[in-house]
């Protein structure tokens, strides 16, 4: 087989295991679009449950109350597709790998997804009451809050990609640890930089209120030390950098 034609082949299995993904993701949205308002109303309640008696969220413009519902779902659908969507890169680049690269991605991408899971789930279970409680305290006297839907989609689904991009950070550090980017060492000798960063970061990802900002940075800390930990069993060894150079060598 040509150099050419198997590029080629590479490019139409690219292009079916984006196919396949996106249909997933379309499967998916298919199924939840009758429910978008409820999905809506769930995903508000934390701002309803904190807003003042009396008050409602509003819709300034006149198609914010079927579009806010349809983008909210469309983005969920492609957070409940991200298995597929992630088995799909998996198989694509799998026949690539060595068989010790294989024994860690599995795993990275399976761990991904939980955590990315799991920063939604603490955004939205712990930060917003917190958020919004702060927010609505702090209220002029005589400003009645009413907050657009559309306004408040936006707010939502920028803190759940913030969060959930921020709990990929043991990832992100055991790659960089097996790669041998770095090590656990050198990692632990960063700590103060790191927790000035995390709080930069969270000043940057997060609305201008210090409760937002200190909930992402805080855990964004306490996964980078479990990062470290964990990182700790996966820094590669010499004879694990001669194998694979020798793997190489082979081909």
């Amino acid at each position: 087989m040509t150099e050419q034609s198997t590029f080629i082949s590479h490019l139409i299995e690219l292009r079916t295991r984006i196919l396949r993904a996106l249909i997933a993701v379309l499967v998916v949205f298919v199924c939840l679009f009758y429910f978008a308002q409820d999905i809506y109303a769930y995903v508000a309640d934390p701002l309803v449950a904190a807003m003042p008696e009396g008050a409602s969220m509003i819709a300034t413009d006149v198609a914010s109350p079927f579009l806010a519902p349809f983008k909210l779902t469309l983005v969920l659908s492609f957070f409940i597709a991200i298995p597929v969507v992630l088995y799909q890169i998996w198989g694509f680049i799998a026949p690539g790998l060595y068989k010790n690269e294989k024994k860690l991605v599995a795993p990275l991408l399976i761990s991904s997804t939980l955590l990315f899971y799991a920063g939604m789930a603490f955004a939205y279970f712990v930060v917003f009451p917190l958020a919004f409680m702060f927010f609505n305290s702090v209220a002029p006297e005589g400003v009645l809050i009413s907050t657009d839907i559309s306004s408040y989609l936006n707010f939502v689904l920028k803190l759940f990609f913030a969060f959930g991009i921020a709990f990929e950070i043991p990832v992100a550090i055991i790659l960089m640890c097996w790669t041998g980017i770095t090590t656990p060492d050198n990692l632990r000798k960063k700590r103060p930089y790191v927790i000035v960063g995390v709080f930069v970061v969270g000043m940057l990802l997060t609305p201008p209120d210090v409760i937002s900002q200190t909930l992402l940075a805080v855990p964004m800390w306490l996964l980078f030390e479990i990062g470290v930990i964990v990182g700790a069993f996966y820094t590669r060894k010499p004879s694990d950098v001669e194998e694979t150079s020798q793997m190489e060598s082979d081909k």
